[in-house]
């Protein structure tokens, strides 16, 4: 962590008590950690086989049936998915980009441990996490089609790529430690200018025929507050990479970060983990700096009113 945030954050709180704007309340002013050290080296470029490599028979209908629920995912798979996201919405081009956690960079990673849920993982459960979490829905069986459907579209797009390798281009780069704390009001200014215009004023996305064609934010319709996406470092990697779509890379790493906590700043469905006391949950699940989560921001305790749909349940 660079040694002058938190002076910065100090400094920002006291100009707001002259002011009367506080950006962060003082538990969310906490500075991003630094990315953990390692010792591993990313192999070369890999590119994944094309789409018209796809084999004919009943292995790739299966390789086709993954891809579809990939980029269709509410339509392929509804009785799992419980928001209006589909996985192509952070896995883009049908999961295919690099540095925007591409299938073909995490498929080779497993089996592995993830802290999050205290057990060593299949790639299978991974993806029942992302059903639960960034799609607000349920956990398919692990024989069900839909699983089996995404994994044998994720290892016909991972062959040839070394087993246990992390590749260049998997998952989404880290972002340097801003040098000034990520900013609420910073933050807003960007997405007025540089993300309004496809995700709505209001953050809510667009549609077109009924169906999202720029995905809401937050929201009901958004990733609860379970998924990877709501902490600060992962939204800020993803934006800075990504966005604006198709010219990653425009914003400076500044701006990333604050458009970052305005975005993880917002209510949205409630992580499926609370057990009822915010104070506990966030403890159990959300003892990070780059969580918002029952923190209070501009006065707003986060997690405490999520979103729901109008007479639905948090």
């Amino acid at each position: 962590m660079s040694l002058r945030l938190p002076a910065l954050l100090a400094g920002a709180l006291a100009l707001a008590a002259c002011t009367g704007r506080t950006p962060l309340d003082a538990a969310a002013a906490q500075a991003p950690a630094p990315a953990k050290a390692t010792s591993a080296k990313a192999t070369p470029a890999f590119a994944p086989p094309p789409e018209s490599a796809i084999p004919d028979g009943p292995y790739g209908d299966m390789v086709r049936q993954g891809r579809e629920i990939f980029l269709h995912t509410r339509r392929n798979a509804p009785a799992y998915v419980g928001n209006g996201l589909d996985c192509a919405d952070c896995h883009l081009d049908a999961g295919r980009l690099a540095d925007s956690a591409p299938l073909w960079g995490a498929y080779g990673m497993y089996p592995q441990y993830r802290k999050k849920n205290g057990h060593v993982n299949s790639y299978g459960e991974r993806l029942q996490g992302c059903f639960m979490y960034s799609m607000n829905g349920k956990a398919p069986p692990l024989d069900d089609k839909v699983i089996v459907a995404l994994e044998t579209y994720s290892y016909w797009m991972a062959q040839g790529a070394p087993l246990g390798a992390k590749l260049a281009g998997a998952g989404y780069p880290r972002v340097p430690d801003p040098a000034r704390a990520p900013d609420y009001a910073r933050g807003q200014a960007v997405f007025e200018r540089d993300c309004a215009l496809c995700h709505g004023a209001d953050g809510l996305g667009q549609k077109a025929g009924g169906r999202y064609v720029f995905p809401p934010l937050w929201g009901p319709d958004s990733f609860n507050w379970g998924a990877g996406m709501h902490e600060l470092d992962k939204a800020a990697a993803f934006i800075k990479a990504n966005m604006p779509l198709g010219r990653g890379g425009l914003l400076s790493d500044q701006e990333a970060w604050d458009v970052a906590m305005f975005m993880d700043a917002h209510e949205r469905p409630q992580d499926p983990r609370y057990n009822g006391d915010l104070a506990a949950t966030r403890k159990a699940y959300h003892d990070t700096p780059m969580s918002l989560y029952g923190r209070r921001v501009n006065g707003r305790l986060l997690g405490a009113q999520p979103a729901v749909e109008p007479g639905g349940e948090p």
